[in-house]
């Protein structure tokens, strides 16, 4: 997609993800904590939601049969730090460790006007990609097809998704209901019948490009900031790592 390189990557994700662990561990060193680890648990354990899923909601006939609009616990564990539980005098100096940890991977970076100007952009470049007459038509085909099967006429694919009928657990997994992979399949059938997906990523697609023609100093900047915390990123990896 045109504003992928503008954004945010899994593999920025890692990499900022160990080198903040390296600065917390570090800065905690510093405040008497020589043990610290690189991944440690809350005192406390957190609930945490996970959602999978793509920009088109369900696209795979075979997960749609088996897993509905959830997915296979085996091959999506839990995520969560795999280091000891802090103790809780660590976790009373850990939030000014982790916010000078976050300060110094953003150093050099306008954090109000440059930093993931693609991100911010997304909210109104989907509101225009919602209401292009070839996407909203396509939609509408796609409903009607699913509606046709049995099933519930939902106003787009994302609707399917997202309908509390499946009850989705604190992980974001689904109850994976006879009805539920019923639907599931019945969407995904859709979609292939009619390109659905195809013509809502080419409609994506030219919106993006269209905004970064729109904005092309603001894009310019936020990638100078991405590129910015990146090297950021190095330079601790670098020196700590």
């Amino acid at each position: 997609m045109p504003a992928d390189r503008y954004d945010y990557t899994p593999q920025d994700y890692r990499r900022s993800h160990s080198a903040s662990a390296l600065l917390i561990r570090q800065c905690m060193a510093d405040r008497g904590h020589p043990d610290f680890p690189l991944d440690p648990r809350y005192p406390s354990d957190p609930i945490v939601a996970t959602a999978v899923s793509t920009d088109y909601g369900a696209l795979d006939p075979d997960t749609a049969r088996r897993w509905g609009y959830g997915w296979d616990p085996a091959k999506h564990p839990a995520a969560g730090p795999k280091g000891r539980r802090m103790t809780n005098a660590e976790y009373a100096d850990w939030p000014d460790c982790n916010a000078d940890a976050s300060r110094r991977l953003m150093r050099g970076i306008d954090l109000t006007r440059d930093w993931l100007y693609a991100s911010r952009r997304e909210v109104e470049v989907d509101k225009a990609v919602k209401r292009d007459p070839r996407l909203r038509a396509a939609w509408d085909v796609w409903s009607r097809c699913v509606a046709e099967q049995g099933f519930t006429r939902y106003p787009d694919p994302v609707a399917a998704y997202a309908d509390e009928a499946w009850q989705r657990d604190s992980d974001g997994n689904t109850r994976h209901t006879q009805r539920e992979r019923a639907t599931a399949v019945a969407d995904v059938t859709c979609k292939r019948r009619h390109h659905t997906a195809e013509l809502w990523h080419d409609v994506r697609a030219q919106n993006q490009a269209a905004d970064i023609t729109r904005h092309p100093d603001r894009y310019a900047a936020g990638l100078q900031a991405l590129r910015t915390y990146r090297a950021n990123i190095t330079e601790v990896l670098r020196k700590l790592g």
